[in-house]
């Protein structure tokens, strides 16, 4: 089976993932031809233009102005449905799809209805595609505390079914200013048993990966990849196996880093450090979770058992049921084993979750 072939069948699953950064190109159009007047391209052409950024706040300008296409709860089922489509090609068999529901509160959509929109997608997404669909709430860290009481509220008084997390997005420089409400909301989300999962060390320093683990709980990180400069924080990812949600070509992308070549997911390997593999917002960075593997492995020269490995870590990370997880990773296990059986002198498995 060739390199290619091996991604393809792979079982996956995408644990970062945002839902307006999900929307792929015919599906912003159908947005925006569904809500004239708002400054979203209507050609692909256009579109595809649109999405050539100059740093991280120009994305997030992007990112914004596509948020404003979210109009009414049928934009929501939408949005989900579409990443639903487009994973099963992938492999991908369940994602953590990331929610902002501050964007909605400020268009008007009541929470319930938001909420609807979310149950009735995910229910959708697997008896249409086989495609498990669990929700993060995430704070847009940029706006503060009423960001973070929004956020909260529609948590804890309007959750959908599938919601398993609590998190937070957005400039990471923007923070420190709000430091005790966003330390306040996780502490309540953590209470009321959602898992912590923020954004972190994407485009700051080691600081914010701190903060997001003291200040946070943080159960798992989206990015981190700016923990290397700390010896003592790294020291602290490997002991506890903190997993890191990386995005490659979402940082080539927003200019945390300048290519493929020089991103740091070799270090973070290197350093025994727990990684999974993830696309971020696809469509706005002309990737997928498939091609998140095929540039690694291009990149680095990583074969399929270190491929698989990030399947598995993607899988042990996730807030799947145990059993659900056994049979993720027998899966995994299976089509690794296959390969090894055909592949003479083929290596073993790698060692360890970090491996």
């Amino acid at each position: 089976m060739t390199l290619d072939a091996f991604i393809d069948a792979l079982p996956k699953v995408e644990l970062h993932v945002h839902l307006v950064g999900s929307a792929s190109v015919p599906t912003v159009l159908e947005l925006s031809r569904r809500h004239p007047g708002i400054e979203v391209p209507t050609s692909e052409e256009e579109l595809r233009r649109f999405y050539t950024f100059t740093d991280f706040p120009h994305f997030a300008q992007v990112y914004g102005a596509v948020n404003s296409l979210i109009r009414e709860p049928e934009d929501v089922a939408t949005l989900v449905l579409g990443l639903a489509r487009d994973l099963v090609p992938q492999g991908v068999r369940y994602a953590e799809l990331q929610v902002t529901p501050y964007a909605h509160h400020m268009v008007g959509l009541p929470m319930r209805a938001v909420t609807e929109a979310l149950d009735v997608a995910s229910s959708r997404s697997l008896s249409e595609y086989g495609v498990e669909m669990a929700y993060i709430f995430d704070i847009p860290g940029e706006y503060g505390e009423e960001a973070a009481k929004v956020t909260l509220e529609h948590a804890l008084r309007e959750p959908p079914a599938a919601l398993v997390g609590f998190g937070i997005g957005g400039i990471e420089q923007e923070r420190p200013k709000h430091r005790d409400a966003y330390r306040s909301a996780f502490s309540a989300a953590r209470a009321a048993g959602l898992h912590s999962v923020p954004h972190g060390g994407e485009m700051s320093g080691p600081e914010t990966i701190w903060e997001v683990i003291d200040g946070y709980g943080a159960e798992r990180i989206g990015h981190g990849i700016n923990c290397l400069s700390d010896p003592r924080l790294v020291a602290y990812l490997r002991e506890t196996q903190l997993p890191l949600d990386v995005c490659p070509t979402s940082n080539v992308c927003t200019g945390q880093v300048a290519g493929i070549e020089d991103h740091p997911l070799p270090r973070l390997l290197e350093e025994g450090l727990f990684v999974t593999l993830n696309s971020d917002d696809p469509p706005m960075f002309a990737t997928t979770t498939a091609a998140e593997y095929r540039a690694v492995a291009r990149a680095f020269g990583f074969g399929k058992e270190r491929l698989a490995e990030f399947a598995r870590n993607g899988v042990r990370a996730s807030y799947l049921s145990e059993e659900r997880k056994r049979q993720l990773i027998e899966e995994i296990d299976t089509l690794t084993g296959q390969e090894a059986a055909q592949t003479p002198g083929a290596q073993g498995p790698a060692q360890g979750p970090g491996a």
